[in-house]
């Protein structure tokens, strides 16, 4: 395991048991949470943004990941995001801009239909960390 490889994602075990994480250790985090305590899949997405740091008039952008909890499908999620203490609606984070989002059952990219693609086909880093998931007894 190499937790200071910018590219390593870790599992929610590893990230508790260490105590610390990024922005995509806690949002799989708290999406694996959420699912254990039966929040259905697909009300679930990581969603890959971009983030602007320093106020309106500073363009410094990160790339950055965020949890969303969609009420509809089709609507506006609501983000659980590490860098803000409170939980609000997408339409209230103009300092993110959604880049494509997904969940252990699809890949969305925002203005696009519904790729319908396996999400891990494309995205191995995702595939990694679940397949560590089942490892450590996690059962999704």
């Amino acid at each position: 395991m190499n937790f200071f490889c910018l590219t390593y994602w870790a599992t929610p075990l590893e990230f508790i048991g260490r105590a610390q994480g990024d922005c995509e250790d806690f949002a799989i985090a708290k999406y694996i949470s959420l699912l254990m305590l039966g929040v259905p899949n697909d009300k679930l997405r990581l969603i890959y943004v971009r983030a602007r740091f320093g106020g309106s008039l500073i363009l410094n952008t990160e790339a950055h990941m965020v949890l969303g909890y969609y009420v509809d499908p089709a609507g506006d999620p609501i983000i659980l995001d590490s860098l803000l203490n409170s939980i609000r609606p997408a339409a209230a984070r103009t300092d993110l801009t959604p880049i494509f989002s997904f969940n252990s059952q699809g890949l969305w990219v925002p203005g696009a239909p519904n790729l319908g693609a396996d999400p891990t086909a494309r995205l191995s880093r995702w595939r990694d960390v679940l397949d560590r998931i089942k490892i450590d007894g996690i059962q999704l």
